[in-house]
C-alpha cells in the first residue's frame, strides 16, 4: 500500500501526525532497537519574537541523545510548504509525498522528486535545480528574486525574456548518507533524518537556514540576527543565546563534524581553485579534524572560523555567529592575506576619492559631455511597485535602482549635453543581483546571466530586461547604449562589482578604464551547523559569463582596456573627461 497526499500549509502539521497512526501498515514492521522520544518547540520566523510559526514543531530523538533532533519527513514537507509559499512567496510551489517500502519520494508540482532511500542511507534528487526551482521562474536557475506583475500579469521593472533564455540541466545528484556516518531512522511510523541533513539539502537555495538550541527553533538569514540599521542583535538573538551553553554530546559532535564535512564538499563552489578533493581530507592535513568533531562548541566554532579567515579566504565567505552552545562572542577581525589586501586596496582607494572631494562625493555628477554615476554596493531595498509609486509622488528612493532610474531622467532629458555614461563601481564590493540586472540592463537592454552549478553541472543562462523609464514598456528607450559607454574598475570592484564589468567587457559595447577588477564569482550561500554556528560561503552558483557558447568563470577578476596609474586620477574628473573624449 502506498499514499500520495498533497501537502499544503503548515495548519496540516499536527494532523499529519495523527494520520500516521493508521498508516503503519503501508511502511512494514521494524525491527530495530531505537528507542525515538518526540517533543514540540516553538519556532522563531524572523527578528521579531512574535513572528512565530502558528504551533509548534515536533523534532525527534533517536536512542536518548538529547542534543541531536531528528525530522520527519512528512513534518519537513509540510514546513517546505510553509516556507516557499508564505515567505519566499512562491505560490505555485507544492509538494506531494508517496511512502513505499523503506522510501519515501517528495514531488515538486513540476514533476522533479526527491528520495529518501532509507534503506541505503541515500538521498536521490532526478534533478536537485529543478527540485528546488522557485515556480515563477522561467529559467533552471534564476538568481534575481523580483517577479513582480500588474492587475493585467504584466511584468513590472524586470522582463525575462524566455525566448532568448536556455538551460542545460545537470545530473542526478545522490548523496550518500551512509558512506558519510549519517543515520537515517525509521521507527515504526517515523521516517527519520537528522534536521541539520534535511536543512542542508533541501532549504539552503531559499537562503534560509533553521538552527535549534535546545529550547526553540530559529529560522534565520543575514538580517534575523543582526539589526544592521539600529547596530545590534535583534530581539530573536538574545532569545537564542538565552540557552545554556556547554559542550556537544558525542554523537552531535561526530555527525556534526559529518555533516560539516558532507556539506562543504557538495556546496562549496571554489574547490577546484583551493585544490581541495574532500574537506575532511584537509581538516585532517591542517590537523583541525579532532577540535571539529571534538566536545567543545566553542573550541570548533573557533577552528570554523580560523578555517574560513585563513584557509579559505575567499572574501565570499566568513564565520557569522557562534552557536548558542559556544555561547554569544564577539568575532574577531582576524583575517587571511586575501581579505587584507582587499582591505588595504578599499582604503586607499576611500581615501583616494575622499580627497578629491572633501564636501562628500557624488552618486551622480555631470563633467562636460559626460554624466558619471557611482555607487558602492548594488543595493535593492524595494519590490517593483515602490518605483513606480515614487515617480508618482516625485519622490527618490535610495537604493541602487532608484539612482539609476533618477539618472537615466537626468540624461535623456530634453538638451542633456551627455554624450559618455561612465559607471564607477572603483569603490563597488558587490551586492544585490536584482540591482545588478537593472545596471546591466540599462547599460546594454537586455542583461545576461549565465550560471554554473558546480554541486549538478546545470548550466543556465537567463536574460532579462528592465523598465528603466518606469513607462510600462520594456524598449530601447529604457537604456543609455546609444552613448558613449565606459567603466571604472579596481580591485575593489568585486562580486558583483566584478560581475557587471565582465558581462560589459564581453559585450564588446563598453570600454573599461583602471585596474583588474578583485574577482568573486560564487552567490553567497548561508550556511549553519548542527549545534547552530550561522557562517556562509561561495556557494556551488557560479557566474560566468557567456562567449561562443562557453561558461568562462570570473573569479579571477576582468583586466581593464585602458589602465589608470595613478589611483587619485580616478576621481579627477576633468582629466578623467578629456581622457574619454580623446579616445577614437
Amino acid at each position: 500500500m502506498k499514499t500520495n497526499r498533497k501537502i499544503r500549509g503548515i495548519s496540516l502539521l499536527l494532523a499529519c501526525m495523527m494520520i500516521f497512526s493508521c498508516m503503519s501498515c503501508a511502511f512494514g514492521e521494524e525491527k530495530d532497537a531505537h528507542s525515538i522520544t518526540m517533543k514540540t518547540y516553538p519556532f522563531y520566523l524572523g527578528s521579531s519574537l512574535d513572528d512565530m510559526l502558528n504551533q509548534e514543531f515536533p523534532l525527534y530523538f533517536v536512542d536518548g541523545v538529547a542534543d541531536l533532533p531528528y525530522a520527519d519527513v512528512r513534518d519537513w514537507a509540510e514546513l517546505l510548504c510553509f516556507i516557499n509559499t508564505d515567505i519566499s512567496e512562491d505560490s505555485g510551489y507544492d509538494l506531494s509525498i508517496e511512502y513505499k517500502d523503506k522510501a519515501v519520494t517528495l514531488e515538486r508540482e513540476n514533476g522533479y522528486t526527491l528520495n529518501f532511500d532509507f534503506a541505503n542511507g541515500k538521498l536521490v534528487f532526478e534533478d536537485y535545480d529543478a527540485f528546488m526551482h522557485n515556480s515563477n521562474d522561467t529559467a533552471l536557475i534564476d538568481l534575481v528574486s523580483e517577479s513582480s506583475t500588474d492587475d493585467a500579469g504584466n511584468a513590472l521593472l524586470v522582463w525575462r525574456n524566455k525566448a532568448d533564455s536556455f538551460d542545460r540541466y545537470g545530473d542526478v545528484m545522490t548523496v550518500d548518507l551512509a558512506s558519510c556516518g549519517i543515520p537515517m531512522v525509521i521507527k515504526d511510523e517515523n521516517y527519520l533524518v537528522p534536521l541539520q541533513t534535511m536543512d542542508d539539502f533541501t532549504l539552503l537555495p531559499s537562503m534560509y537556514s533553521v538552527i535549534f538550541n535546545g529550547q526553540a527553533l530559529f529560522l534565520v538569514n543575514d538580517e534575523v540576527f543582526f539589526d544592521y540599521n539600529e547596530g545590534g542583535y535583534t530581539e530573536v538573538a538574545w532569545k537564542y543565546y538565552d540557552a545554556p551553553a556547554g559542550e556537544r554530546s558525542n554523537e552531535l559532535a561526530e555527525y556534526s563534524y559529518n555533516e560539516l564535512c558532507l556539506a562543504l564538499d557538495t556546496f562549496y563552489g571554489l574547490k577546484e581553485a583551493h585544490d581541495i578533493d574532500s574537506f575532511r581530507k584537509v581538516f585532517w592535513q591542517i590537523g583541525y579534524d579532532e577540535v571539529l568533531s571534538g566536545n567543545s562548541a566553542l573550541d570548533a566554532d573557533n577552528a570554523l572560523k580560523s578555517f574560513i579567515d585563513y584557509y579559505l579566504d575567499d572574501l565570499h565567505s566568513g564565520f557569522n555567529e557562534y552557536s548558542a552552545l559556544a555561547g554569544m562572542n564577539s568575532i574577531s577581525d582576524s583575517t587571511g592575506t586575501a581579505n587584507r589586501k582587499f582591505d588595504a586596496h578599499s582604503d586607499i582607494y576611500r581615501k583616494a576619492r575622499d580627497a578629491a572631494y572633501p564636501d562628500g562625493w557624488l552618486q551622480y555628477e555631470e563633467v562636460g559631455n559626460t554624466a558619471y554615476i557611482t555607487f558602492d554596493s548594488f543595493s535593492s531595498r524595494y519590490y517593483a511597485p515602490a518605483y513606480y509609486a515614487a515617480k508618482e509622488e516625485n519622490n527618490q528612493l535610495d537604493d541602487t535602482v532608484a539612482q539609476i532610474i533618477d539618472a537615466h531622467a537626468r540624461i535623456t532629458r530634453e538638451g542633456s549635453p551627455v554624450e559618455n555614461v561612465v559607471l564607477d563601481l572603483s569603490n563597488n564590493t558587490g551586492g544585490a543581483v536584482d540591482a545588478a540586472v537593472v545596471v546591466l540592463s540599462w547599460f546594454l537592454g537586455d542583461a545576461t546571466f549565465s550560471v554554473k552549478n558546480m554541486a549538478t553541472g546545470a548550466l543556465s543562462s537567463a536574460v532579462y530586461r528592465a523598465d528603466i523609464n518606469l513607462d510600462g514598456v520594456f524598449d530601447e528607450k529604457d537604456t543609455v547604449a546609444d552613448k558613449n559607454l565606459y567603466c571604472l574598475v579596481s580591485p575593489v570592484s568585486f562580486s558583483c562589482g566584478n560581475l557587471i564589468p565582465a558581462a560589459l567587457k564581453s559585450s564588446q559595447k563598453v570600454t573599461l578604464i583602471g585596474r583588474t577588477t578583485g574577482g568573486g564569482s560564487c552567490v553567497v550561500q548561508p550556511m549553519t551547523t548542527a549545534y547552530g554556528t550561522v557562517f556562509q560561503i561561495s556557494s556551488a552558483m557560479r557566474m560566468s559569463f557567456l562567449k561562443n557558447g562557453s561558461f568562462y568563470d570570473i573569479d579571477q577578476g576582468v583586466d581593464p582596456d585602458y589602465y589608470i596609474d595613478h589611483i587619485s586620477n580616478y576621481y579627477n574628473r576633468a582629466a578623467l573627461t578629456d581622457f574619454i573624449n580623446g579616445l577614437f
